[in-house]
């Protein structure tokens, strides 16, 4: 039997999310590379070094697992939950990048 939580819906999933990340390291290191992400995307499409666009998961996922693993102590939600993680990611990044969440 799995003691995989259940959520219907980002929204309810979304305040578990922010539980997992209340280290401000790991927030900081998600913010940092999902930064890194845009910033990587953004010149790989505008010098046609298209090939720079598979290091964006390397990028963004290397950054949070390391807050995770290394400060936060816990396991990424992206092994349980895959799409709200990545929903989860970019949402806190906005909630950072506008002053709703510390970091």
């Amino acid at each position: 039997m799995s003691n995989q939580q259940t959520f219907n819906n980002f929204s309810e999933f979304y305040p578990y999310y922010l539980e997992e990340h209340s280290d401000v390291t790991c927030r900081r290191l998600h913010f940092a590379g999902s930064l890194l992400v845009l910033v990587v995307a953004a010149w790989a499409l505008t010098s046609g070094k298209l090939f720079w666009l598979l290091a964006l998961p390397v990028i963004g996922y290397g950054f949070a697992w390391v807050g995770h693993f290394k400060f936060e102590k816990n396991r990424p939600a992206t092994f349980k939950y895959p799409l709200y993680s990545l929903m989860g990611d970019w949402v806190m990044f906005r909630d950072m990048l506008v002053g709703r969440i510390r970091f």
